[in-house]
């Protein structure tokens, strides 16, 4: 009995971990973006990554067969959770701070659900309703729209970067979606792995681009900026991405995704003391109208109940 206990706990504390991980990561990749431009950073995580990763595949070889009609879907996959999540993610996080990337990433579930309702006619209650409007309403206070209605600064670019941030989050989850149906068929160990090849091959001409546009940034870099993309290759990639995928395929997307409210306070936690960030009343009001948003949007929605958001 108490071996069996264990062993279903298992899944459940992959999932904390890779959570954990990442919130710790939104800070971390605030820093290392500082010495690393953008896409370059996405490029070098991802092909060291592959290159980690990439023999631990092999000794599954004799277990893989990937078939033909479903090289699209992997590939959107990795499209969706690594180039786009990750593109959206580093430009966003470039333009606003912390705490609002980790708190803005909470309002996916609200978008999933307000998506399946227009698109898709799915059935939505009067509580799902009520919480999609809770959840934008706050997410407009986290961005700090009645603010700049009021008269009071707000630097455009701040506000691009969140929106860049909620369009990353919308990216992971669809690639969530149909990671969740090829997790069916495939190991996540696989799934990973072709994530992270169309990670390198999609960043590669950007990376290039980059660095014609700027040569000298590598000698530039120092340290902390090696270990800030160690932690992001290794940590949040790896590790992290294997926990999440892992655990996904056990409990599901509706209990795998419970876990990423970790995720804002450990990163808001450390924002403050690490780059001095503040907190504003209405952030704070905001944040809590998006948790509430989240909690009544997805009540009796089962398939979109705590979608996962975002990843760095």
């Amino acid at each position: 009995m108490a071996s069996g206990i264990f062993t279903k706990s298992w899944p459940y504390a992959a999932i904390i971990i890779a959570h954990i991980v990442w919130g710790f990561t939104f800070v971390i990749a605030k820093l290392t973006l500082q010495e690393f431009p953008p896409m370059s950073l996405a490029f070098l995580r991802f092909a060291l990554a592959t290159l980690l990763i990439a023999p631990f595949l092999f000794t599954e070889k004799n277990k893989i067969e990937i078939q033909k009609e479903d090289l699209p879907w992997l590939f959107a996959i990795g499209a969706l959770m690594v180039t786009l999540n990750i593109s959206f993610f580093y430009t966003g996080l470039l333009r606003t701070n912390v705490t609002s990337a980790s708190v803005l990433t909470m309002i996916i579930p609200v978008i999933s659900v307000l998506l399946g309702w227009t698109f898709f006619k799915e059935k939505v209650y009067i509580v799902n309703l009520a919480g999609i409007a809770l959840g934008l309403l706050g997410a407009i206070l986290v961005i700090g729209l009645p603010t700049l209605v009021f008269g009071e600064q707000i630097l455009p670019e701040v506000i691009i970067g969140d929106i860049l941030i909620i369009l990353a989050s919308i990216s992971w989850v669809a690639g969530a979606v149909l990671s969740r149906r090829m997790l069916k068929k495939y190991s996540s160990l696989t799934i990973t792995t072709i994530m992270f090849g169309t990670g390198v091959i999609t960043f590669l001409l950007p990376a290039i681009n980059e660095y014609l546009q700027n040569p000298g940034w590598p000698s530039q870099v120092t340290w902390l900026g090696i270990f800030g993309l160690l932690f992001i290759t290794i940590a949040s990639s790896i590790c992290a991405y294997f926990l999440f995928e892992w655990g996904l395929a056990k409990i599901g997307i509706i209990q795998a995704d419970l876990f990423h409210y970790i995720e804002p306070p450990i990163a808001t936690t450390l924002a403050v003391l690490i780059l001095g960030e503040s907190l504003q009343f209405s952030f704070i009001i905001g944040g809590l109208l998006i948790a509430i948003g989240v909690y009544w949007s997805t009540l009796l929605k089962k398939d979109h109940k705590h979608h996962r958001a975002h990843r760095v």
